[in-house]
């Protein structure tokens, strides 16, 4: 009998016929630890070698353990053994209902037929090519289609590259150096962009920030246009950059005045209208945040949906501005410079133009949007029957849960550490009932064409007794 199994007792009295031949002296000893407090049985954690003997091993060859801060989790994150449909699988074999969907970029679900058909039929003539070739050609005129001020595009491997080079282009074409975006706003790694992305806004987000390439953003307050004009004012700016739903601030979707004053204050100063629609390109609809808002930028940043889940980011929008990629065109401080290795990578492309053409031609927004809907209305009435102080924030197939006292939710500027706390006990709860958010100090989600109306309510019920817990 194993100590494992005599805890297991110990804990769910209905397995002691299980550990009847176990020694009662060595039971004895056992109780006496666990009232004494010497011995302490995690029921969060039990269960779980092999991930926690993966994490011991991560942690000498990985900071932290992990390839990303968000995937961290206490006390070790559970390691991915698989992934199909609407759920994921560890390597224990448990499995979570996921609404973390590769960061939001698997809007199908997990290894979709039709994509894993497209990958597959791709392998066998090779990976990357690092050359032309015709899909690159048939997958931008693909995003075009659908996105029509995307007139010319290029592919980079992410989107923190996508922002990058959309910031350098808007310096090129304007002559201008200072850029705006907004606090609560994540665009990637990149250090002219990477401040303000939570409270306090003043500190640092990061060390080995290039503080003269941050002296020249201005960081503004998120759905406020007249702090973001009297900020602004008579200033020469390259461009404002915008999520229309703020991601990494909790899913807090952009008013539409606020979009199209933007729009307005960019024509009135000269500057390049830029949205970062990395997460809502594809996934509020075919033509993504502009079309659902109706306002029109001048450059966009795609990424995640338009490459099937695999990593691409791309930079888009008017052919006068795009076209100073163009070295035939443009030489010296007129060209901007974009490249890399895997751009436009063939086996990234041919799984995003299976995802592209299965959204045009099955009803999955309609599907996700309306599986949104559900959940908003659950959650809500959730909220409202458990008196908890929270509130749901998000559009379409997006959702942020912000366990907050305040009445609305415009934007991150209230974030505090009680909610910080609040939001990582249901982090865990949650993750404790097989169900999968991003991130642990700030939950929020997406829903994808795999999901069912079952798994959504069974999500809402589970935020509900959590909250019940709290009151």
């Amino acid at each position: 009998m194993s100590l494992e199994l005599l805890a297991n007792c110990l804990i769910d009295k209905s397995h002691l016929h299980e550990c009847l031949d176990v020694s009662a002296i060595l039971a004895n000893i056992i109780i006496t630890l666990l009232t004494s407090g010497e011995l302490v049985i995690s029921t969060e954690t039990s269960g779980t070698r092999q991930s926690e003997s993966l994490h011991e091993r991560a942690l000498r060859v990985l900071p932290a353990g992990i390839s990303y801060k968000i995937r961290y989790m206490e006390p070790y994150p559970f390691y991915v053994d698989s992934a199909l449909g609407s759920k994921v699988f560890d390597v224990e074999g448990r499995k979570y209902s996921d609404y973390w969907c590769t960061h939001f970029s698997m809007i199908l679900g997990h290894a979709h037929p039709k994509v894993k058909t497209a990958m597959a039929e791709q392998i066998e003539k090779g990976w990357n090519y690092g050359l032309s070739h015709e899909l690159e050609v048939r997958h931008a005129e693909l995003v075009n289609r659908c996105m029509p001020s995307v007139e010319m595009i290029r592919y980079t491997n992410s989107g923190s590259e996508g922002n990058m080079y959309a910031v350098r282009l808007a310096r090129t074409c304007t002559k201008r150096t200072l850029i705006a975006k907004f606090e609560g706003g994540w665009h990637g790694g990149y250090d002219a962009l990477h401040c303000a992305v939570k409270p306090p806004f003043n500190a640092p987000s990061s060390g080995g920030l290039d503080k003269h390439a941050m002296k020249d953003t201005l960081t503004l307050p998120y759905n406020d246009l007249e702090e973001t004009r009297r900020t602004i004012r008579r200033r020469r700016l390259a461009c404002i950059i915008v999520e229309p739903v703020l991601g990494g601030g909790g899913m807090i979707p952009a008013e539409r005045d606020f979009l199209a004053g933007l729009r307005e204050l960019c024509d009135e100063n000269g500057a390049l209208l830029i949205f970062d629609e990395v997460i809502t390109g594809f996934r509020l609809g075919m033509g993504g945040g502009q079309e659902y808002f109706g306002v029109k930028p001048d450059l966009t940043v795609l990424g995640k949906i338009i490459g099937g889940g695999l990593p691409i980011g791309a930079v888009g929008g008017r052919r006068d501005l795009m076209e100073h990629m163009d070295h035939t065109k443009y030489s010296s401080n007129e060209y901007c410079f974009q490249g890399g290795t895997g751009a436009a990578n063939i086996l990234t492309l041919i799984a995003g133009e299976a995802t592209i053409q299965t959204l045009m031609h099955e009803p999955v927004h309609e599907c996700v949007n309306k599986l949104g809907s559900r959940l908003f209305s659950q959650l809500n009435s959730s909220i409202d029957r458990s008196r908890s102080h929270a509130r749901i924030t998000g559009v379409g197939s997006l959702f942020g849960i912000h366990l907050t006292k305040q009445k609305s939710v415009r934007n991150i500027a209230g974030w505090s550490s009680e909610q910080q706390e609040r939001s990582k006990r249901l982090f865990r709860f949650l993750l404790k009932n097989e169900i999968l958010l991003l991130a642990i100090d700030l939950p929020h989600g997406a829903i994808s064409y795999a999901h069912s109306e079952d798994e959504v309510d069974a999500f809402a019920s589970r935020v509900e007794e959590y909250l019940k817990t709290e009151t």
